[in-house]
């Protein structure tokens, strides 16, 4: 069983950290605040969460200005929740609202903040959207007074990449409970089950184990081998010869693993077995080349040395791992032309993957942490040699 969780409460310290060093990333960007309306933005400030984000009729707002704390601009229902974090200053109004959610109340926000730059940041590129409708938003900048509303990724993204030892305990708490279940899995299922009851299995497994949520489970089997990761499972029934492939992304406290793991269906092909082999010594050296100073370009070549050796046609992916956090995949990614330096505190997935013939890949996939000596497993390291379902 996984060691003993965390703590789940973050004290008021972990924010004022966070916030600390996120106004000096935004002193370095030119940006007055930073506007966020999407859940993990927010809570990763705030320490806010509801099951209520599955309801896309309000939107929520969070200002996050240079100097001072965070401003919350949100709907009545959430304002009893949110006095429960270390926000002070919250502001309501009675959504929903359609004719003025909140925009007017935004604005107003927004212009009583001491300008310096005259640029507000708001979630508008890399691997961000706004959790608002757009002609809110559209709406929100005509009304603005001297302010530009510029992109706010890159700054919310040099922060968030470099996780605290608090959101580092969290992560390597579900990733523990999710390598056990994987462990486990092999004696819980068996040839003739289908993709989906397998799933259904795991998913009971993880949670006794005491995960929050499995929002990410695809599961797919092939015979020698599957043709993609990202979809299932279906009803297909496990076969003789099979590889079956899951990945997952549990959380805890908020925090997901993600990472997959893959099985033999009683005997397979040796070259399945020597591609999985293939994979798995990639991604030893991709735990090794992810040290502080290196590139992401540098993982990624330091594994598609090995996977080019072993015969790889290549794969669909695009990328071979990537950041994670309070969101099953975060930048950076293992590509070329990424170019981002690994930094300590990071927390990445090392996923290499090869096609070793037309419609058979293989995909593995560790969760690790960055520490000032390299990388650090968070998942509990696959075996070289595949597992038997029988």
């Amino acid at each position: 069983m996984p060691q003993s969780a965390p703590d789940r409460l973050f004290p008021p310290s972990e924010f004022e950290r966070r916030l600390t060093r996120l106004q000096a990333i935004m002193l370095a960007h030119r940006l007055d605040a930073l506007l966020f309306t999407t859940p993990p933005n927010i809570r990763y400030v705030t320490g806010f969460d509801s099951q209520f984000w599955e309801s896309p009729t309000r939107p929520w707002f969070v200002l996050v200005p240079i100097d001072g704390g965070p401003i919350a601009v949100i709907p009545e229902i959430g304002a009893p929740e949110m006095a429960r974090t270390w926000v002070t200053d919250i502001r309501t109004w009675p959504a929903p609202v359609p004719e003025d959610d909140g925009v007017s109340l935004l604005a107003d926000a927004i212009d009583g903040l001491p300008r310096r730059f005259g640029r507000v940041g708001a979630e508008l590129g890399r691997e961000m959207t706004l959790r608002m409708p757009v002609l809110d938003f559209l709406a929100l900048r005509e009304r603005l007074r001297g302010v530009q509303i510029v992109d706010g990724a890159p700054a919310a993204w040099e922060a968030r990449m470099v996780k605290t030892d608090a959101e580092i305990a969290c992560i390597r708490h579900i990733c523990g409970i999710a390598s056990d279940a994987y462990e486990a899995l092999p004696t819980a299922i068996g040839i003739g089950v289908s993709e989906r009851e397998v799933c259904r299995r795991l998913r009971i497994d993880i949670a006794a184990r005491g995960a929050d949520a499995t929002p990410f489970m695809p599961a797919i089997s092939g015979p020698g081998g599957v043709a993609q990761i990202v979809c299932g499972p279906g009803d297909r029934i496990l076969t003789e010869g099979d590889i079956l492939f899951i990945d997952t992304g549990s959380t805890w406290n908020g925090y997901f693993c993600d990472f997959d793991r893959n099985y033999a269906v009683g005997r397979v092909s040796d070259d399945a077995h020597r591609a999985h082999e293939t994979v798995w010594d990639a991604t030893e050296a991709g735990i090794a080349a992810a040290v502080p100073g290196a590139a992401t370009d540098d993982v990624w070549r330091a594994m598609a040395r090995i996977l080019e050796a072993g015969g790889s046609a290549g794969n669909n992916v695009g990328r071979l791992g990537h950041g994670l956090g309070l969101q099953l995949t975060e930048p950076p990614s293992h590509r070329p032309g990424d170019g981002t330096r690994i930094r300590e505190g990071m927390v990445l997935t090392i996923e290499p993957g090869m096609e070793y013939a037309p419609g058979r890949m293989i995909v593995h996939e560790e969760n690790v942490v960055i520490t000032s000596s390299g990388a650090e497993l968070l998942t509990k390291r696959a075996p070289r040699e595949l597992p038997i379902v029988r």
